[in-house]
This record gives structure tokens, C-alpha cells and sequence, in this order.
């Protein structure tokens, strides 16, 4: 598969804040969380995560058509979160982004954990993040009556870094 990341700068920041609506819109609709939603969130949040400097935007490509995006931070030096990571609807379901955690996951050797929070109704993609080797962390937080953020965590050993 022919997958790579890309660190996004200023002048992706409105294809990226399009991207990020169409992908998660289904799911705002769907759940009605418009406190939390990607979907609802505004460009100037986009260009804080560009402009982040404890992380960073990457646009996710396959044979170099943009096909989604990962958000990366780090609160210390070896905790690293992931929010948002989407692909769009057209490009789901063949690997992209079970491939991408991998890449980002690889870009960071350093990390000692990995964390990030998902829809517990979103069964596919609590799958993913299981295969991939995330854990449910036991933080949960009810959005409303509709859905329930649940928090995943990955321990890596990674014994030059610990």
C-alpha cells in the first residue's frame, strides 16, 4: 500500500477543516454532539493543531491523493495523543487508516503511550483501535443521551525510550 504522511502547514488548513466536516458530519448528524463534534469545530481550531508546537496536522495520502488527516501532540516528551485522525467516507474501509496509525506511531519512536478518545456506539472504529493494540483506558464521558466518548491507551515497550 502505497501510504504516506505528510506534516500539514498553513496552507492546508482549509482543505484539511473541509476534510475534517465531510468526514465527520455523518456522525454529528447521527449523535447530535455539538459541543464536541470535529464536524462543528471552526478553521481557527484547525490552524491551532497546524500550528501546534508540541504536534502537528498530517495529511494522510495514497498515491499522492489526499485521503484524510491525523492530528499528533504530545503533553510530554514520550505521551502522545492522537485527535482527530479521520479518512474521508469515500476512502474508508481499505486499510488507510490502520496503515496510518502504524506510520504516525512509526514517525514517533519515542512514544511510550499513545491515547485517544473515540464514540463508544462506533463499533468499527473501536475495532480498529483494538487491533491496532489500544486498550479501553476506562475513561468514558456521556456527550448526551445519544453517545459515550470512551478514552483508548497503547503502551509501547520501547525500552530505549523508557
Amino acid at each position: 500500500m502505497n501510504l504516506r504522511l505528510d506534516k500539514a502547514t498553513i496552507a492546508d488548513a482549509q482543505i484539511i477543516f473541509d476534510m475534517q466536516v465531510k468526514a465527520f458530519l455523518p456522525l454529528l448528524e447521527k449523535y447530535q454532539d455539538f459541543d464536541t463534534s470535529p464536524a462543528n469545530e471552526s478553521i481557527d481550531r484547525v490552524i491551532k493543531r497546524i500550528n501546534y508546537p508540541a504536534g502537528g496536522f498530517y495529511k494522510i495520502l495514497h498515491d499522492d491523493v489526499l485521503v484524510g488527516a491525523v492530528c499528533v501532540y504530545w503533553k510530554e516528551k514520550t505521551q502522545f495523543w492522537i485527535s482527530p485522525m479521520f479518512i474521508l467516507p469515500e476512502h474508508q474501509g481499505l486499510g488507510f487508516a490502520q496503515k496510518a496509525i502504524q506510520l504516525i506511531e512509526q514517525h514517533f519512536p519515542q512514544a511510550t503511550t499513545w491515547e485517544l478518545r473515540t464514540l463508544l456506539e462506533e463499533r468499527r472504529n473501536c475495532h480498529l483501535y483494538e487491533k491496532m493494540g489500544y486498550k479501553q483506558s476506562g475513561e468514558t464521558k456521556r456527550l448526551n443521551e445519544r453517545t459515550t466518548l470512551v478514552g483508548y491507551k497503547k503502551i509501547v515497550n520501547n525500552e530505549m525510550y523508557i
